[in-house]
């Protein structure tokens, strides 16, 4: 089945949903101190929790551990959200239960960040959840900039940074069973037919050449030495460098636009 998390111990088929008005009921009777509202929110929005930890699937992690952070962030949620705002739980609940799993996965993530953007990326992620609480929405890369005085651009490194690789294996899209994955939404600049035709015309001109404007080609322009220095090197004077240079090149360009 696609999309399915598998969780041990748990039936996720029998976990129970919360409509919107039994949320905001609950809401209101733990923020007054209800433990057992409490308990009944969190458990009825454990499903939240599945649909959120599916994003995170094509990462190899755990689904139990996933499954565990995510919950500390929906228990961040439900204790601080503002019920004077209108928004749904799950509104603001979502991105509370991402940030907890892109901490988690960052923390321990194989890719090694500096201690600087680490650092940054901590305050940005209290920024966020202290702006999130404010507005009950996703703030923005400048709000969160504002708030702590920075740049925009540190941290969207910062948040960069608390995002693991992605595989160009990783399937982006299916559709009945063809599955279309990162690499082949990737285009190369560099490897196109064009440049593969260009290089070939190339290495045929370049064939074509005498052995010394092939040295003299190679002495100016691979191993970046002067015309004095070649025609020292080669035995001739600067002018016949000069000229069999220009006349190689001159070679070369006829044969491509030829071809």
């Amino acid at each position: 089945m696609h999309g399915k998390v598998e969780l041990s111990g748990i039936s996720t088929a029998q976990l129970k949903v919360l409509k919107a008005d039994e949320t905001r009921r609950l809401l209101a009777r733990a923020k007054s101190g209800d433990k057992s509202a409490r308990d009944e929110l969190i458990a009825g929005n454990l499903r939240l929790v599945l649909s959120v930890i599916q994003r995170f699937q094509s990462r190899g992690e755990n689904a139990d551990d996933l499954f565990q952070v995510g919950c500390i962030g929906l228990i961040k949620a439900i204790d601080n959200f503002d019920m004077s705002q209108d928004v749904r739980f799950s509104t603001y609940g979502v991105p509370m239960i991402i940030g907890e799993i892109r901490r988690y996965l960052r923390d321990n993530s194989a890719i090694r960040v500096s201690r600087s953007m680490r650092d940054m990326a901590y305050r940005v992620l209290k920024a966020r959840e202290e702006l999130m609480a404010d507005s009950q929405r996703e703030p923005t890369p400048d709000e969160i900039a504002l708030r702590l005085g920075v740049q925009r651009q540190d941290v969207v490194f910062a948040m960069d940074a608390m995002s693991g690789p992605v595989s160009l294996y990783d399937p982006i899209y299916t559709d009945g069973g063809e599955s279309i994955c990162v690499m082949d939404q990737v285009g190369d600049t560099r490897n196109s037919d064009e440049s593969w035709l260009e290089r070939i015309a190339l290495s045929e001109a370049m064939s074509s050449l005498g052995s010394r404007e092939k040295r003299i080609l190679a002495l100016r322009f691979y191993d970046g030495k002067t015309q004095m220095e070649v025609a020292s090197e080669i035995g001739i004077s600067q002018a016949q460098v000069s000229r069999l240079e220009k006349n190689a090149i001159r070679h070369i360009k006829d044969s491509i636009f030829a071809s």
